[in-house]
């Protein structure tokens, strides 16, 4: 069956990996990547595809309400896969209101170009709202499960919860067929090191301090980004509309236990004496509203849709800190800003 997806944020983190994903597997799959190339989307994350004949790569924003009805007319768009968002919380706290523009504003813009272009006929269609599970807030026992309570503490996990909210009441509302996936912490290669894992490795590389929040007890769950790309894919197909899917990697760490973890790795990597990254930790001042625990069940997706996380953790930290130790000049590029000059320059007449 051939389908048109309108990808949105897919040249950000997770996005280029669903993107690559789609495009290789699904040659009869007509994907356009629709990104603002914010300072967390980076085209070269997509060099390996740019070139498919299934794939068109669009500059824009999804507040831009006229340039979606533009791209769901001319692409013919019967489904949306939503990754599109502002998704650092400590971004989101100093800048609350911002999160709230894009994540909210533009998930509700994007529902209604969705609404217009498919109102006459919803069969076949699909809106694929990708969330997160910090909308639950903090567990101390236990895991998430679709039916937990919302419970955001920061203005991120907020303004993603508001998202989730609406993509329940079109759902409810109008009949638009639509799914939410919310998964736990992801990592591998092209993650902007501003999140724990590529900060780590980043900091180690230079002989920078590694600032833990607090006394590093905070706990995540974490998933290979290659696996979260395969469970979008898996709810994708056979997801049932008006769903909740949690996806997880029953993989919890502490921060402090993954950051020693990291440093004995890169000290290996590097050839330094063991114990050298070790002493660049640095503990800092607590973030506000810091989440203790996050821990998601995955059963329903995993009985739903068969999928499984493929990439046990020993394996996927050694694979994501290999990549970063050799794409030296994509880590450059991105911290520097550099390459957002460039794109700049080139769509400036577009």
């Amino acid at each position: 069956m051939k389908r048109n997806i309108l990808i949105t944020g897919g040249a950000g983190f997770i996005g280029s990996s669903v993107v690559r994903l789609f495009v290789k597997k699904y040659p009869a799959y007509r994907i356009v990547n629709l990104d603002k190339l914010t300072y967390a989307g980076n085209l070269e994350n997509l060099r390996d595809v740019e070139r498919a004949e299934n794939y068109t790569f669009l500059r824009g924003d999804i507040l831009d309400i006229e340039l979606l009805a533009t791209i769901f007319q001319e692409y013919t768009i019967d489904s949306v896969i939503h990754l599109a968002a502002e998704s650092h919380v400590d971004r989101s706290i100093h800048n609350p209101d911002e999160f709230a523009l894009t994540n909210i504003i533009g998930t509700i813009r994007l529902l209604r170009a969705a609404q217009a272009a498919w109102h006459t006929n919803f069969q076949g269609k699909l809106f694929y709202h990708i969330s997160t599970d910090e909308v639950y807030g903090s567990v101390t026992s236990g895991y998430f499960t679709e039916t937990t309570a919302l419970d955001p503490r920061s203005p991120y996990s907020a303004s993603k919860a508001g998202s989730d909210h609406f993509v329940v009441a079109f759902n409810n509302s109008y009949g638009m067929p639509a799914v939410i996936s919310r998964c736990s912490n992801n990592y591998g290669p092209y993650q902007f090191p501003e999140k724990l894992i590529p900060l780590m490795i980043n900091n180690i590389m230079h002989n920078k301090p590694l600032p833990v929040y607090g006394k590093g007890e905070n706990i995540r769950d974490w998933l290979y980004v290659e696996d979260h790309a395969r469970a979008i894919d898996a709810i994708f197909h056979s997801g049932r509309s008006g769903e909740v899917y949690n996806i997880g990697g029953n993989n919890e760490w502490r921060n402090i236990d993954l950051v020693k973890l990291l440093c004995q790795i890169m000290d290996k990597k590097l050839n330094r004496p063991e114990g050298t990254s070790g002493r660049l930790i640095t503990f800092v001042k607590d973030r506000p509203g810091h989440d203790l625990r996050y821990a998601i069940d995955p059963a329903k997706v995993i009985s739903e849709t068969g999928w499984r996380p493929e990439t046990d953790f020993a394996t996927g930290l050694e694979l994501t800190v290999d990549w970063y130790l050799s794409n030296t000049e994509w880590l450059a590029h991105v911290t520097s800003g550099e390459y957002l000059k460039y794109y700049d320059k080139m769509y400036a007449n577009r």
